[in-house]
């Protein structure tokens, strides 16, 4: 008697380095499924060594979506993610297969999950004139006008402070009530996320060791290759960029410019672990 197909969608998340695309692999090999990256450096086509991108072997095994959709000159955002990535879960669904989403960007993860709000326009004059007002100013406003959303932003983060009250001010609505309208796949679809993590020094020790990795299969060359191309500011985040293009204007030593990717390295894995302890809805996993 065949078995009746149960949709199902499975998050595979955590922080840089922990050992998310072997898992998934493993996985994939298990079940049906194809693999969507939830990682917002993995997009650009130029990237593969400092994005640490899945291999081409890896990829033949498994079909992946995602990847490789945009250049480094083009800008990217959630909005844009979150139209492409629900397209590759409802098309694998459809295929019968399960969906395998895969990667460490929190915020992709949350969008994916709860939806994206986008009410409120942007207005550069009203920006500008909340931005001169100060971290302190802004937040005792926005307690005022919209606790909920003061209670979950830091009183230092001017940038979502601003638009915070951009959005009340353009709307005369608090973001906190026009967020609860949002609708992502959770409710919608039987999910599991499983949270990868290990003990802190092991974790660190594999980020060093990737990090070391990267020099040994090309990251230099692949810097070099983009260095006199323009790159859109989401592009210029990735970390190993930064560290290598300094390094190839002489403004530091290679032994420097490995060190400073390794210690960005580490604090992205901790932003990312702060983000994701948020949710209550992931299951946590160590690894060994």
């Amino acid at each position: 008697m065949k078995s009746v197909f149960s949709p199902k969608i499975i998050f595979i998340i955590g922080p840089t380095a922990v050992g998310k695309t072997d898992i998934a692999l493993n996985i994939a090999s298990q079940i049906p499924s194809e693999i969507v990256s939830c990682d917002s450096m993995q997009v650009y086509r130029e990237i593969s060594i400092a994005s640490s991108k899945p291999s081409l072997a890896q990829r033949n095994k498994v079909p992946h979506h995602v990847l490789d959709v945009i250049s480094i000159a083009e800008k990217f955002d959630v909005a844009a993610f979150n139209i492409m990535a629900t397209s590759a879960i409802e098309s694998i669904l459809a295929k019968k297969k399960y969906p395998l989403v895969v990667g460490g960007s929190g915020m992709y993860v949350q969008i994916l999950l709860d939806g994206i709000f986008e009410g409120g326009e942007q207005d550069p004059v009203l920006r500008k004139k909340l931005e001169s007002m100060g971290a302190e100013a802004l937040y005792k406003k926005l307690k005022k006008v919209d606790p909920d959303a003061a209670e979950k932003i830091h009183s230092n983060d001017v940038r979502r402070l601003v638009r915070a009250l951009e959005v009340y001010e353009t709307t005369n609505e608090p973001i906190s009530q026009l967020q609860k309208q949002r609708s992502g796949l959770w409710g919608k679809y039987e999910i599991i996320i499983i949270g990868l993590n290990r003990e802190r020094e092991e974790l660190y020790e594999m980020i060093n060791q990737r990090a070391e990795g990267m020099f040994g299969e090309g990251l230099i060359k692949e810097v070099k290759a983009i260095s006199d191309s323009k790159m859109s500011l989401t592009a210029q985040r990735i970390i190993g960029v930064g560290e290598v293009l300094a390094y190839l204007r002489g403004e530091s030593t290679l032994e420097e410019a490995k060190e400073l990717m390794k210690m960005n390295t580490r604090r992205l894995a901790k932003r990312q672990l702060t983000w994701f302890r948020k949710d209550k809805r992931i299951t946590w996993l160590m690894l060994k």
